[in-house]
């Protein structure tokens, strides 16, 4: 299936129904009069959110989502039906946002189950029975069914993951994800073989957590040089990080130092963010050589710098040790939640 992590459509909940102009004339009945019903109630724009889905691919061939109209009133003071809700289903960790500035948060799915009306359908007119007074007695006015509302909005997917995978491009993390969990990541010896965020569930020692791998990040990947940072919103949700560096890449202070000025450049908070640091591929590396490299990442860094390879699996339990203790990972039950968005 093809991955899409963002995409604009246009939402329009539903027009009430017109109020009815109705008068009974029944021969053997005593009083008769206007007797015109209400309209009914237009649909509303609901967004859920649902699991077993992880991409917004849907929206790219269907972008106009319209809730029915409220039926009209009817004699006998007969309400007219109220239209059906649109429900529009999204993955977990779906956004919605305001089209004006693609930045306005309108809503936040987060959990299965999570409901959010972003807009209510229009009340029903009332029909001629409501204005029958004593000067009044035949009146022919009604009221026309109220407005729904309209709006493009964007709906941008953020991942749900424990841990997300950081690093240059080719610094090992598609080969360390396929190593530790049920991910098939592209591997190969070229820049960028990862175009897409993967997710894998790790298991270890008794416990789980989702980790994300995302394209690698290049000088001015901020300014969209390379895939850009787009894709780090994937990690904003992540509990820890894990930032690998090519051992064997000639000058891995700088390359890990690539990758922190771009993420101080995304903002999101991800500086802030717990992370384990690792010299990737230590199996194409000399053991003096790499314990130089070791020395000059940490006195750089000022924190740990672990030492693994994917392939070998050398150090890799220690490094998922790491994660497992930083991510304090317990499993949850999400509850359902209803929320309604107020424009106003």
């Amino acid at each position: 299936m093809q991955f899409l992590d963002q995409a604009k459509i246009f939402v329009s909940s539903g027009v009430g129904g017109d109020g009815a102009v109705s008068f009974r004339r029944e021969k053997f009945v005593e009083y008769g009069g206007p007797d015109g019903g209400d309209g009914g109630r237009g649909g509303d724009i609901i967004f859920e959110c649902v699991g077993g889905l992880n991409t917004l691919i849907d929206f790219r061939y269907t972008q106009h989502f319209r809730a029915g109209r409220g039926g009209h009133g009817m004699g006998r003071n007969r309400t007219g039906p109220g239209a059906d809700n649109k429900t529009i289903k999204v993955p977990v960790g779906t956004q919605v946002l305001a089209d004006d500035d693609e930045r306005t948060l309108i809503a936040d799915l987060t959990r299965p189950g999570q409901r959010v009306v972003l807009l209510r359908g229009g009340d029903g007119g009332k029909g001629n029975s409501h204005y029958k007074s004593s000067t009044n007695r035949a009146p022919r006015q009604f009221q026309p069914g109220f407005p729904g509302g309209e709006m493009w909005v964007w709906l941008r997917l953020k991942l749900i993951a424990d841990a997300g995978l950081l690093g240059a491009p080719n610094a090992g993390k598609s080969t360390f994800i396929n190593a530790v969990s049920n991910a098939a990541a592209k591997v190969g010896a070229y820049p960028f073989t990862t175009l897409k965020p993967q997710l894998g569930v790790v298991g270890h020692k008794g416990k789980e957590l989702v980790m994300a791998d995302i394209p690698g990040l290049i000088a001015g990947a901020a300014e969209g040089v390379g895939i850009g940072d787009r894709f780090l919103g994937h990690v904003e949700r992540c509990r820890v990080l894990l930032h690998l560096v090519d051992a064997s890449a000639a000058a891995p202070v700088k390359a890990w130092r690539t990758v922190r000025d771009e993420l101080e450049a995304y903002g999101g908070g991800l500086v802030d963010k717990p992370e384990i640091l690792a010299l990737s591929k230590a199996d194409l590396v000399t053991p003096s050589a790499l314990a130089a490299k070791q020395r000059a990442l940490e006195k750089a860094s000022g924190v740990r710098v672990y030492v693994m390879s994917a392939a070998t699996r050398q150090g890799v339990d220690v490094v998922l040790d790491a994660l497992i203790e930083l991510a304090g990972h317990e499993a949850g039950e999400a509850t359902a939640d209803v929320q309604t968005w107020n424009p106003l």
